[in-house]
């Protein structure tokens, strides 16, 4: 038999499955997106479901899985936000709203599920039952067991649920209180570390108690925990998922901003230093400076201005398609830059305008400058499935979708009826409907001027119901950990470092869908 001399099975490999640097240089001068490209696949010592797929954002900002949901106002509320926080992920809260609503809409994810509360709502010894009572109706609150502190913030008492009734309005709180001297309490400097910990423990011991009050060594009353919270929180810990939490236990979630301007057309800095103060004292953990063109000097601006006032608030700003883009608005002190142009279902800037580049081809060229400047990328658009996502973690740190999230039941769209099928209503930002409502600065216009037409650079459509976010996003990180197993990346980090692309023709294309069968519905009713 003749034995036929042959290279090495890794560098025949090597010839066709090139990394990043020398794939995107053979295909100069044209600009690829995700179907245009396929992954080569890698001796894989990991099973897909062990594949971790937490990121980081910034110093401060942490995620558990690499998804956001898009700032458009047919895709992301609070709604929206908890459900993607819940999930491991970040909401980003869109701007077509009155900034204190979009402030509430802030508060409502933070305040969703309590882990340590800082600031519990307390009455005074002095105060009367009918008093809190009324405190009650005008909050709307739907608890009524209140810590009860002096005028020095001194921990003096509990008020308790059983008292707060209407047959004893007429009574102090201090006569019907239990005093300090019967609570137990802990101390601030023990629930400092891992105050969930600590508080599973004291109910633990602690049996028939459901609230711990957190003192300082003063005696000031500065947190309280319940029992009910713990017991939801460590509950997680069992889940596939965990959910994506700031430092005191609060989900995560973000807020797009509106570049708000005077009738001379500069930013009017006061408006928006107070609107983004608003947000950061509801601990808002990422603001996104967004715009369909970012590598202008009206969003340098604004980047620089609330960074100034910001200085550890994490920064999200785009959108760019460039390496000098993504170097500009590094250097205004963005921690994470958006990059996209066009590339959205509902986006029609390249058709009206004539600009933007294929989405993956363009991460490559802002993934280079982001390295260099030590800042994180966003794939923002273009994403129509989860391998499209694995394409893009190849070069970014993360993906925004909206069509993905559009027909959720969280996603605040109007849903119609057609025909027996329920839709969801999905509008670009770029639409002329959405920058009526708010979103022409996004596009560099004005809603105000009369003597100009808003040119649309979106349109509006329907996006069939797909059910909830949970749904979705588990056949998304399915499909996301199948990639990085098939790649034998353990992380993230790994899934950049390994991964090897090649060309796709039409007819590779073809080949990858379904094709020359009938394919057979199994979707439950």
């Amino acid at each position: 038999m003749t034995k036929v001399a042959t290279a090495p099975a890794s560098g025949i490999d090597a010839g066709f499955y090139l990394p990043a640097d020398a794939f995107f240089a053979t295909t100069r001068p044209t600009a690829l997106t995700f179907d245009d490209v396929s992954l080569a696949t890698l001796h894989s010592e990991i099973l897909p479901r062990d594949a971790d797929l937490s990121t980081q954002l910034s110093e401060t900002l942490r995620l558990q899985i690499p998804v956001i949901s898009s700032d458009m106002d047919t895709v992301t509320e609070a709604r929206m936000a908890i459900a993607m926080a819940l999930n491991g992920g970040l909401g980003l809260i869109h701007y077509n709203m009155a900034p204190a609503h979009q402030v509430e809409e802030v508060a409502r994810v933070k305040h969703h599920i309590h882990g340590l509360i800082q600031d519990p709502i307390t009455v005074d010894p002095g105060m009367l039952i009918g008093d809190v009572l009324a405190m009650i109706e005008e909050r709307k609150f739907e608890f009524r067991t209140f810590p009860v502190v002096d005028a020095q913030g001194k921990l003096a008492g509990l008020l308790s649920s059983n008292v707060v009734k209407e047959r004893y309005r007429a009574k102090k709180i201090a006569d019907v209180m239990t005093p300090r001297a019967q609570l137990v309490t802990v101390s601030a400097k023990k629930m400092s570390g891992d105050p969930i910990k600590v508080a599973d423990a004291f109910f633990t011991e602690h049996v028939g108690l459901h609230k711990i009050l957190v003192v300082d060594d003063s005696g000031r009353l500065r947190g309280l925990v319940t029992s009910s919270d713990v017991e939801r929180i460590t509950g997680e810990s069992k889940s596939l998922r965990k959910p994506a939490r700031d430092e005191h236990f609060r989900l995560t979630v973000g807020a797009a901003l509106a570049p708000v301007r005077k009738p001379s057309g500069e930013l009017d800095r006061d408006k928006i230093l107070a609107h983004v103060g608003q947000l950061v004292e509801e601990n808002i953990d990422a603001v996104a400076v967004s715009t369909a063109h970012g590598h202008t000097a009206g969003v340098g601006d604004m980047v620089r201005l609330v960074r100034g006032a910001f200085p550890k608030l994490t920064i999200i700003a785009g959108n760019v398609t460039s390496a000098a883009g993504v170097e500009f608005l590094a250097d205004c002190g963005a921690n994470t830059i958006k990059v996209g142009q066009g590339p959205g279902s509902i986006c029609t800037t390249r058709m009206v305008a004539g600009v933007g580049i294929p989405q993956l081809t363009a991460l490559y060229v802002a993934s280079k400058a982001a390295a260099a400047r030590g800042v994180r990328l966003l794939a923002d658009g273009g994403i129509t499935k989860s391998g499209d996502i694995v394409k893009a973690l190849t070069l970014a740190d993360a993906v925004i979708c909206g069509g993905l999230f559009a027909g959720c039941r969280e996603a605040p769209g109007e849903i119609l009826e057609i025909n027996g099928k329920l839709y969801k209503q999905y509008r670009g930002m770029g639409s002329l409907a959405a920058m009526k409502s708010g979103s022409a600065a996004r596009y560099g216009q004005d809603k105000t001027d009369t003597t100009r037409k808003l040119t649309a650079e979106g349109i509006e459509a329907l996006k069939e119901i797909s059910g909830s976010v949970d749904n979705v996003l588990t056949d998304l990180i399915g499909g996301i950990q199948s990639g990085m197993g098939y790649l034998g990346a353990k992380n993230l980090g790994e899934l950049r470092s390994k991964a090897r692309y090649v060309r796709v023709s039409a007819a590779g294309q073809k080949e990858a869908a379904p094709h020359d069968v009938i394919e057979v519905s199994t979707r439950k009713e």
